[in-house]
């Protein structure tokens, strides 16, 4: 079975990090919402508390198949401002294992030169960090095992998009078909 971890520092974006849990979730796919704060809930830009499934150091990464990077502000600073998470996603990058970004976190990607030469998407005010992309104005881009996405408008389509890769198209466009998506 795939794993999926969708990582949560203070400020994230509500939508883009719970409907990717939540599509996952329909789709019977393993995810855990995990933080990076060293508290069980974390704080979102909205001032939404939400209960984690575990913290960062409770984690076995070498049984996560994705790392999810939700946007908002300041999550994403949060986000790429973690050591350690920063350290798994050059691991996950090296060993060609998914790495999913929405809205200002693929900015974390272009920051470490992880989208040269990729189509690649994000929240307009970031794609100026996108460094060496080929940015699209597509609401998700694909460029093998990175998955990029522009935003909280986007989200069910990152979403479905990661249940594509995590099972397949047959099973993403059936969720898509019971959520009365398009």
């Amino acid at each position: 079975m795939n794993k999926v971890c969708v990582f949560f520092g203070t400020g994230f974006e509500e939508i883009e990090a719970l409907t990717v849990v939540d599509l996952l979730r329909r789709a019977s796919i393993d995810v855990s919402m995990v933080s990076i704060t060293g508290e069980k809930t974390v704080e979102s830009s909205h001032k939404v508390w939400v209960e984690m499934d575990m913290l960062f150091e409770e984690l076995d990464f070498s049984k996560v198949d994705m790392i999810v990077l939700p946007g908002g502000m300041p999550g994403t600073k949060n986000l790429e401002a973690y050591a350690p998470l920063m350290e798994q996603i050059e691991h996950f990058y090296e060993k060609g294992k998914y790495i999913s970004a929405i809205c200002a976190a693929p900015s974390i990607l272009g920051h470490r030169g992880m989208l040269k030469g990729r189509n690649a998407c994000s929240y307009p005010d970031f794609e100026s960090h996108l460094e060496g992309a080929q940015v699209t104005g597509n609401p998700v881009e694909i460029s093998e095992h990175i998955i990029t996405s522009r935003g909280m408008g986007t989200a069910i389509d990152f979403g479905l998009a990661i249940v594509a890769r995590m099972k397949d198209e047959k099973t993403a466009k059936e969720l898509a078909e019971k959520i009365i998506y398009r």
